[in-house]
Order: structure tokens, then C-alpha cells, then sequence
């Protein structure tokens, strides 16, 4: 399944890279700038290609070890930086930022478990 591959580890280094960066811009006392909301909103366009990348791999033939589970981590992962992008540009103070590394560092554990749930059983 093409969970495991290039797409999830960009992704996931690319999330890691920007929690860092979101979490130093908290705890410095800094809202999220123009630049973050733009890169959050990349991140989210990246998670969202891996999402249908995995989802198109569905039509090979092979299935998950639990397809319920895996839609719906497919689901969380598309929405859940998104969604800390729309409550960052709520919060307009330091707390935006925070919201925004939440975000981003939640976005790699989801990755990380489609791929464990992606070992796939032929049917």
C-alpha cells in the first residue's frame, strides 16, 4: 500500500520540521504569521495528496488489516491540520501558534499508524 513510502516521510519530516518551528514561535510569545498560516495550509495540502494516494492504493486489490479504522484515520488525518489552521486564524496571539504545533506534531502519529494499519491481508 503506498502509505509506506517517500509521500509519508516527507510528510511526516516536513510536520516535525514545522511543530518546531510553531512551538518556538509560542513560546516566544509570537502569533502565528502570514508565513505560518501559509505553511500550515501546505502541510494540510500535502497530508491531503498522501490521503488520496493511500486511498487510490485501495483499488489494487489489497486491503487494510482493518479497513473501518483505516478510513476513518484517513478522515482525521485529512481534516486535523485544517481544522488547527481555521483555530489558529481564531487565536491571533500565542496561543494561534500553539494550536498550530499541536497540530502539526499530531499529523506524523496519524501517518505513523496508517502505516501500521496499512499492513495489508490479500482478499
Amino acid at each position: 500500500m503506498p502509505v509506506n513510502g517517500p509521500l509519508s516521510a516527507a510528510t511526516i519530516v516536513a510536520a516535525l520540521v514545522l511543530a518546531a518551528w510553531f512551538f518556538l514561535r509560542s513560546a516566544l510569545d509570537r502569533a502565528p504569521s502570514r508565513f505560518d498560516l501559509l505553511a500550515m495550509a501546505a502541510l494540510s495540502a500535502l497530508a491531503a495528496v498522501l490521503v488520496v494516494v493511500a486511498a487510490i492504493g485501495l483499488l489494487d486489490g489489497t486491503r487494510p488489516s482493518d479497513p473501518a479504522t483505516f478510513a476513518g484515520y484517513l478522515v482525521t488525518t485529512i481534516a486535523f491540520a485544517p481544522a488547527a489552521l481555521w483555530l489558529a486564524k481564531l487565536e491571533p496571539t500565542r496561543w494561534g501558534s500553539l494550536i498550530l504545533g499541536v497540530g502539526a506534531v499530531v499529523l506524523p502519529v496519524l501517518v505513523l499508524r496508517l502505516q501500521q494499519i496499512a499492513e495489508v491481508t490479500h482478499g
